[in-house]
């Protein structure tokens, strides 16, 4: 493909001056006649910006042959007597009429050593003002968040007193008597059934299956023909040329660019189609039917609460093919002062357990700074 270079001007700010964008043809600063050195970063060169698709160079490329001509000169050097830049191909200094014989710029990189000179240190970013506010509102939102729970968190010890017991029980008769209910054909088995023995060792048993019914148990899943499908894709694809730029600076303020014409690829849609099976949801059907079986029914509840004294159990009695079901329930409540009156409510599982309160015994509790109680202790 053909090749396309051209020679692009830099330019130079003079830091004795302060005159800006100095085209590189100048090697005095024309407005207080300095010249250019190696400090001060004036031998560091604009050289505009480039198109961000092709890397082209958005300034113009030069054509007088004077530019051309020092374009071509090589890399500039630096007179180690005045620091002046000079054309690559001089032999003595324009400004002190030195000889060339060592370069201040090759000098300068000498006296480093072996080693690479350090890169500049990076600017510290700067944030702007909102970005600031907001890290601060965060900041503050999570540490307020972390102290507040480490503060919830810590427990201190408060002194408590029973103020009330209370209990309740309760007996509840069930009877193992007959049921009729449904289920699937094929999930059913006939069994005889057994009664219970003092409330255990009952069978409920399936029997006289009957009054059986075609009804839908579910769907499934079948194969009915085929059918073509489409999906919308896209592709790489060569849609004609475009141009693409380099650009190597020449070390004496200006920088050859070499463009070159390369194949263009765009995204082309296009649909890729299939033939795939087509599936039908079909309904499935089963036989439900009625049977006989036996199920333990409640029939009496008889119930004794109280705040003193033990615990007791109402009289209930299990007749044939029954049983009787306990029940219980134990409450505790404790007075306390955090900053006002509150109560606490302890739950002991057993009766042993509960006779060990007495209303107006002595309670330490554990309490977090939020208020949970932790641990209520007898003293």
């Amino acid at each position: 493909m053909a090749e396309r270079r051209r020679i692009i001007e830099g330019s130079w700010n003079c830091t004795s001056c302060g005159a800006k964008n100095i085209p590189a043809r100048h090697k005095n600063c024309p407005s207080c006649n300095n010249p250019r050195e190696l400090s001060g970063k004036e031998s560091e060169f604009d050289f505009g910006d480039v198109d961000a698709a092709s890397g082209k160079s958005t300034r113009e490329g030069v054509t007088d042959d004077q530019a051309l001509d020092m374009a071509g000169a090589g890399e500039d050097w630096f007179c180690a007597y005045c620091g002046a830049a000079n054309r690559g191909d001089g032999k003595r200094c324009r400004q002190c009429s030195a000889e060339r014989g060592s370069d201040a710029k090759a000098a300068t990189l000498a006296d480093l050593g072996p080693k690479p000179p350090p890169k500049p240190e990076p600017k510290p970013r700067r944030f702007g003002k909102v970005t600031l506010i907001v890290v601060g509102i965060l900041s503050s939102c999570c540490l307020g968040t972390c102290a507040v729970g480490i503060w919830g968190n810590l427990k201190h010890e408060l002194k408590g007193e029973v103020v009330a017991t209370n209990w309740r029980r309760a007996l509840v008769q069930e009877r193992f008597q007959p049921e009729t209910r449904t289920g699937w054909r094929d999930e059913l088995s006939a069994t005889a059934p057994r009664m219970p023995v003092n409330g255990s060792g009952e069978v409920a048993g399936v029997a006289n299956i009957r009054d059986c019914v075609s009804r839908q148990r579910g769907t499934r899943r079948v194969a009915d023909g085929t059918q073509r499908v489409c999906r919308t894709k896209s592709r790489k694809v060569a849609c004609g040329t475009e141009e693409k730029c380099t650009r190597r600076d020449k070390g004496n303020g200006f920088a050859e660019e070499v463009c070159h014409d390369v194949t263009k690829y765009c995204n082309e849609s296009y649909e890729d189609c299939d033939t795939e099976t087509r599936y039908r949801n079909e309904p499935v059907y089963a036989q439900q039917c009625a049977y006989d079986t036996y199920v333990w029914k409640p029939v009496d509840t008889r119930e004794l609460k109280g705040t003193e004294g033990p615990p007791r159990w109402p009289e209930l009695t299990a007749g044939t093919n029954e049983r009787v079901r306990r029940e219980e329930d134990y409450t505790v409540l404790v007075r306390y002062d955090d900053g006002g009156v509150k109560q606490h409510e302890v739950k002991p599982t057993r009766e042993e357990e509960f006779a060990a309160w007495k209303k107006g015994q002595g309670v330490t509790l554990t309490v977090t700074n939020l208020g949970k109680v932790e641990q209520a202790v007898r003293r």
